[in-house]
C-alpha cells in the first residue's frame, strides 16, 4: 500500500503519525495529539478508537456503531488547530454536506488525563 498523508494535517505520513495510535501501538501524549488522532479516526472510520478515547463517563449514547456511522456519513476535508493547552484544544474541522456545501465544526474540546491516558470529555461549539 502506498503511503498517504495523515488526514490530521501534520504533513506526516499516516503510518508515522496517527496510525500507531489507531493500532494501539502508541499513546497520544498530549491533548493535541489525541485531538488529531480522533479527527483522523473519523476520516478513516475507526469507531473503536473513537469510542475507546472517549471518557468512560461520556460513552453512554456514543457507541462504537454510532461513531462508525457518523464517520462513514461525513466527508471530512481538513482539520485546523486554533489553540492547544494542557487539557483543552480549540479546532475547526471542515466537512462536506450531502448537498456538497462546505461546513465548519468549530469546537473547544475538553480532555481528561486518567491513568496516564488522555480522553475526550466534551466540547463547546461555536
Amino acid at each position: 500500500m502506498n503511503s498517504i498523508n495523515c488526514p490530521c494535517g501534520t504533513g506526516l505520513q499516516y503510518e508515522n503519525c496517527c496510525q500507531p495510535y489507531h493500532l494501539k501501538t502508541k499513546l497520544a501524549l498530549t491533548t493535541e495529539a489525541l485531538m488529531r488522532s480522533r479527527y483522523a479516526a473519523f476520516v478513516v472510520a475507526d469507531g473503536d478508537y473513537l469510542f475507546e478515547t472517549t471518557h468512560a463517563s461520556k460513552r453512554k449514547g456514543n457507541s462504537k456503531e454510532a461513531y462508525l456511522k457518523s464517520a462513514k456519513n461525513t466527508k471530512w476535508l481538513k482539520l485546523e488547530i486554533i489553540s492547544s493547552a494542557f487539557d483543552v484544544v480549540e479546532f475547526k474541522a471542515y466537512y462536506l454536506t450531502s448537498k456538497f456545501k462546505t461546513e465548519v465544526l468549530h469546537e473547544k474540546s475538553n480532555f481528561k488525563l486518567e491513568d496516564g491516558k488522555w480522553y475526550y470529555v466534551d466540547g463547546e461549539f461555536y
